[in-house]
């Protein structure tokens, strides 16, 4: 079994002003447009905490994680991981980030090598990673194998021989193996059963008490965020338009999206009544995004304001938002359920 580590600083993940834009052509003959996937994006990680971003597809959910991960850098803004700033780190220190900062994919019918046994898709990550020899990264797997709930014998079979959750699983093992601190879970239990997801999200908490792990954890379900995160940046259109502890943005969401998303997520309580929010129209194009608050063609409080002026993300609460009807009081906060 791993140990679990502690820390004196208790924020592992810091982000200031994060974005990150692509060039994106129309047509052969088109002139590059900008693309900005995500824009001036700040929130921080506590250490062996979990932050959920939700969002619909398209909101820059992806892209967020891709930045934290290390597998793109940022156009702008400054990120700390683990005390460093990935901006300034050495070649050394980039290396001990990216142990650090482990991902975990949506399919994991698509995420493991159906070529390759258990055991030699756990041991990659330490034969890249490190000198062990090839019997003690046997040994190391079949113990990661034991942490997730399955047997060390486990490792000479193939991943077609598995369940969806199992392989799941065999995905989170390969994300330990290099004992990080971070682990991002870009929707880790949408491809899975519902029976099947409790199972998962169980053994995330079990390993996040037992080793201290921090979690950004992607999401569009707002039922299961719920119960993981501890607290929770809502995007839309690469903008963070919303952040607030769990409890505090279920109990009294105040940004109209939020609203609109919470009162979509089904309940297992029959009796209670939601307050509704419709929205109309779909997510407009991250190429060419309405002028003002990118949310005013589709938002039923939307007036002259929102469709000139970009809102700023302030304090609210607990949390913070960026709403003209907010700061101007023209939208009260009303709770998820009633």
């Amino acid at each position: 079994m791993m140990a679990a580590r502690t820390q004196a600083d208790p924020l592992i993940i810091r982000a200031s002003g994060l974005s990150r834009s692509y060039d994106v052509r129309r047509g052969l003959f088109g002139k590059p447009t900008l693309l900005r996937a995500v824009e001036d994006a700040s929130f921080t990680v506590a250490r062996g905490k979990t932050l959920a971003i939700v969002g619909e597809s398209g909101s820059g959910k992806s892209t967020l994680a891709r930045l934290v991960t290390m597998i793109e850098p940022p156009t702008a803004g400054q990120l700390t991981i683990d005390g460093i700033d990935i901006a300034r780190a050495t070649p050394a220190e980039r290396k001990h980030l990216r142990r650090s900062v482990q991902m975990v994919f949506q399919n994991p019918y698509g995420s493991l090598n159906p070529r390759h046994t258990v055991g030699t898709i756990l041991g990659e990550p330490l034969a890249i990673n490190t000198d062990l020899s090839a019997a003690v990264r046997r040994q190391r797997a079949q113990s990661r194998l034991s942490d997730v709930g399955l047997r060390p014998e486990h490792v000479d079979r193939y991943p077609h021989m598995f369940s969806g959750g199992q392989r799941q699983r065999i995905a989170i093992a390969r994300a330990l193996m290099l004992e990080p601190k971070i682990l991002i879970l870009d929707e880790p239990v949408s491809a899975l059963d519902v029976s099947i997801q409790a199972q998962i999200l169980n053994l995330l908490a079990d390993l996040q008490a037992r080793l201290g792990l921090s979690y950004l954890f992607i999401s569009h379900a707002l039922g299961v965020v719920r119960h993981v995160a501890d607290d929770v940046l809502v995007m839309y259109l690469g903008r963070v338009i919303e952040t607030a502890p769990v409890t505090d943005l279920f109990s009294q969401p105040r940004h109209p999206y939020t609203q609109a998303l919470l009162a979509v997520t089904p309940v297992a309580n029959p009796s209670s009544r939601r307050v509704r929010l419709k929205l109309t129209g779909e997510l407009p194009s991250p190429i060419d995004p309405p002028p003002g608050c990118a949310f005013h063609p589709r938002c039923p409080h939307a007036n002259k304001r929102c469709s000139i002026e970009l809102p700023a993300l302030r304090a609210a609460g607990q949390g913070r938002v960026a709403c003209h009807a907010v700061e101007e009081g023209r939208l009260e906060r009303v709770p998820a359920f009633a």
